[in-house]
């Protein structure tokens, strides 16, 4: 019997709203894959490049930054344009490492979203499922 891939997926979630979004999604007990590790920030806009790299480098398949229910809704004012513009960046940059982009997911969700985001979470798992595991380094290539 063949084994399954399951990725594993560290998602950047944004402390008042994309967190709360999945501990709705939780609360409410909404299903979907146990592949997520949450790591809370206060802000998308603090979710720094390096972090997405280091994650990546760490073994992640996959990387999802959530932010708040839209760009202009940032409780920090402007924290997700700062993030939207960062991904771009960040697409391009994994592209020239070999890494595809669509392996890093940007979405915004709100506190009183659960059913959204484990319907997200279920789409991109899907998505990292079917490009497999990333291609690692080797030692001598970092």
């Amino acid at each position: 019997m063949k084994k399954v891939f399951e990725p594993r997926i560290v998602a950047f979630l944004c402390n008042w709203c994309a967190y709360s979004g999945a501990d709705l999604a939780g609360v409410s007990r909404l299903k979907y894959p146990p592949n997520v590790v949450p790591i809370r920030v206060m802000c998308s806009g603090r979710v720094d490049p390096q972090f997405v790299l280091e994650a990546f480098r760490e073994g992640a398949d996959g990387v999802f930054i959530g932010g708040c229910h839209t760009p202009s809704d940032c409780h920090y004012v402007n924290g997700n344009f700062k993030t939207y513009k960062r991904k771009i960046v960040m697409d391009r940059m994994l592209e020239q490492i070999g890494i595809n982009p669509r392996r890093l997911r940007l979405e915004w969700v709100s506190a009183s979203e659960g059913k959204k985001f484990a319907e997200v979470m279920d789409e991109f798992i899907a998505e990292v499922r079917k490009l497999g595991p990333v291609p690692r380094m080797k030692e001598g290539e970092r």
